[in-house]
């Protein structure tokens, strides 16, 4: 299945409540340091609730250390970024994809967008709002990808 990739994370709660999701979904949560907080984060902590123990929770100390593992390990690096041409409906999600997010201020840098294999985003119809919480967009690419996954290996 799918793995999902936090590009330097600022907020704790929306990394708790993504670990949560990685938990409840058993998927793999990949933090790409330096964070806005630290891992002891009591906001942090909390939004995970008593699902810790359930997190496949690995940290990078950087991007070229973490593109360097996802290389070895294969799989396409899909980027889900406000600027993306491609919307996540229309994107054919593979079992080998890093399902790669942004920082909750800025997202993802340009240098990080060009070693993507795909730029996705999630539309909005409301152009004031310039994107979503974090821990939403991640639960809606997360879904998506599973779904699409999971149909493909288990046809009706």
């Amino acid at each position: 299945m799918p793995q999902v990739v936090l590009y330097q994370p600022e907020i704790p709660p929306n990394t708790g409540n993504i670990a949560r999701t990685c938990a409840a979904t058993d998927t793999p949560l990949h933090l790409i340091e330096p964070l806005g907080f630290e891992l002891s984060d009591r906001y942090l902590k909390r939004a995970g609730l008593d699902y810790w123990p359930y997190v496949q929770l690995t940290t990078h100390p950087d991007w070229s250390v973490f593109r360097q593992q996802q290389q070895q390990q294969g799989g396409r690096l899909i980027a889900f970024t406000t600027k993306g041409e491609l919307n996540y409906l229309d994107c054919d999600f593979q079992a080998t994809d890093w399902l790669l997010f942004g920082r909750e201020t800025s997202g993802l840098p340009e240098d990080v967008l060009a070693s993507c294999d795909h730029r996705v985003r999630i539309p909005t119809p409301q152009a004031g709002v310039r994107s979503l919480n974090l821990s939403v967009s991640v639960a809606i690419g997360l879904f998506e990808a599973r779904r699409q996954v999971y149909f493909a290996t288990n046809p009706a």
